[in-house]
């Protein structure tokens, strides 16, 4: 099982009250910790609110992909919706990361260490063009890899055209909906980090946004465990879908600042309650950013600037 980094320490009792969600949260610049409102940690929802988000939903749409070249870069996009990214390649590094939300859905690294001793394993739920697979299977060679993503055409893709790397030891692609794959019961408690993406050629927000989907994805979460979601702050469901983690989560959510194309990246926490000392958030961004040439200063800066319990610890 995996554990908080040395910078978070797992502190006694309940989450106190430390921050709330900004009035327009979509146009947050720094990250804002939402305020805690718990009932019981890991309670899970009513089974029959579950069965009736369950009844409405709607099978995933299926769209082809097509590239584009452009200054040095390879884009992903749906036919029909070219003005949409789905993901970047640069031609002369395929493993960098460029666009700014791919880089803070691994803001997880200020808070867990992947070690093989604990087999931790970073699941992704809707993979694109692969970014953030061959990310962590380049740089993080302690963790292994399992991406989902329901559209065979964008694993070809990715595959063909994106520079991801075959299935191996440590990754494994699997072409299934993102929702019968955290359904499994075979996957409960079987992650550490679950990096959730689930967008098709129609929506602005994510496919897979209901109360029953998110219980499921913290059910797959070891204890302790982080799951990421992009959402957009400009979609309709922007609002609803924070309140469903937080309730889902007992309210132990961080939201990064939105970033240019209105992406915005939350993270929810599973586990004990952390004390992460500023200091050593702050060393652990500066490795990360020299190690992995990821801006992990900014996210402290951005967290540091929103705490609303002042002294020398953040607390989530």
């Amino acid at each position: 099982m995996g554990a908080w980094q040395a910078a978070a320490i797992p502190m006694p009792g309940p989450p106190s009250a430390v921050g709330h969600l900004r009035s327009h949260p979509a146009r947050a610049t720094t990250m804002t910790l939402l305020s805690t409102a718990p009932t019981q940690t890991g309670t899970h929802l009513a089974s029959a609110a579950l069965q009736t988000e369950a009844a409405a939903r709607t099978l995933p749409v299926l769209a082809p992909v097509t590239i584009i070249e452009k200054e040095g870069y390879r884009f992903m996009h749906f036919v029909g919706c070219e003005g949409v990214t789905q993901g970047a390649l640069r031609l002369s590094d395929p493993d960098a990361l460029d666009l700014d939300y791919i880089h803070q859905q691994m803001a997880w690294l200020l808070f867990m260490e992947p070690s093989w001793e604990s087999d931790f394993h970073v699941a992704q739920l809707g993979m694109g063009p692969g970014s953030t697979t061959r990310f962590c299977h380049r740089h993080l060679p302690a963790a292994r890899i399992t991406a989902v993503e329901v559209n065979p055409d964008v694993i070809a893709m990715a595959r063909s055209q994106f520079a991801l790397p075959p299935d191996d030891v440590r990754l494994r692609v699997l072409q299934q909906d993102a929702y019968d794959w955290v359904m499994d019961p075979a996957h409960q408690g079987t992650v550490d980090v679950l990096q959730v993406d689930c967008y098709d050629h129609v929506k602005q927000g994510p496919v897979l946004d209901t109360l029953e989907f998110y219980q499921a994805c913290r059910d797959t979460l070891r204890y302790p465990g982080v799951m990421t979601v992009n959402l957009f702050g400009s979609d309709e469901n922007f609002l609803l879908n924070i309140e469903r983690i937080c309730k889902v989560f007992d309210y132990r959510v961080v939201i990064l600042p939105e970033v240019t194309g209105g992406n915005t990246i939350v993270l929810a926490f599973n586990g004990p309650p952390l004390q992460a000392g500023w200091d050593a958030l702050q060393a652990r961004a500066q490795a990360l950013q020299a190690s992995l040439k990821l801006p992990a200063l900014s996210w402290v800066h951005g967290l540091r600037l929103t705490s609303l319990k002042p002294g020398p610890h953040l607390e989530v």
